[in-house]
């Protein structure tokens, strides 16, 4: 008997679930997916989830499973399962948007909205002027002062979409070629 996660998920028990030490690789990628999907409570953690959903495929445990299988990086310790590199802005996990990537490249796109301000990403105010800096590597690089917040995204703007590149091609060996062109072509926007 199929049993229903959050509601949403089939788990029709045909592939395997569980591990000596917890859930599968699969099912733990597709637990969290549905979680982000479609728990409230998630929503209060992390409220950029709100309306995103999952694909009829992927609502079925079985065909992520086997989904996961043939992907690029699924069997790479540190990747994540990825809905928005592709197509950015998309809220819709499925086998056509999704992609594993390492964790570092997904908190890479990340615009921390919720807690940066009234600024444009990047942007910071200091004293009389606007501060751009930049993440990168685990350092934080300052790019400089601006009379205005617009020129220091335009910094900002430059330096991430350099980096973006720098970390594609150090990863480029090991990820879908479609995160590779994907990140290669990615845009830094002020409303981000």
């Amino acid at each position: 008997m199929a049993k229903l996660v959050y509601g949403i998920g089939i788990n029709d028990r045909s592939c395997p679930a569980k591990t000596a030490g917890g859930g599968t690789r699969e099912y733990t990628s597709w637990m969290k997916m549905l979680e982000r999907c479609y728990a409230e409570l998630a929503f209060f953690k992390n409220p950029t989830y709100v309306g995103c959903s999952v694909s009829k495929n992927f609502k079925n445990y079985s065909f992520f499973y086997q989904w996961c299988q043939n992907q690029i990086g699924f069997d790479r310790e540190g990747f994540e399962l990825d809905k928005d590199l592709l197509i950015k802005g998309n809220k819709l996990y499925s086998e056509d948007n999704c992609v594993f990537i390492p964790r570092c490249l997904n908190t890479l796109l990340v615009n921390c909205k919720q807690v940066r301000g009234e600024f444009p990403i990047g942007v910071t105010w200091n004293n009389s002027r606007y501060l751009a800096q930049l993440s990168a590597f685990g350092k934080l690089q300052y790019l400089g002062t601006f009379p205005t917040p617009q020129e220091a995204f335009q910094a900002y703007k430059q330096a991430k979409e350099a980096h973006i590149k720098d970390m594609a091609q150090l990863y480029k060996a090991n990820i879908d070629p479609r995160a590779y062109a994907a990140l290669m072509s990615y845009q830094v926007e002020i409303t981000d």
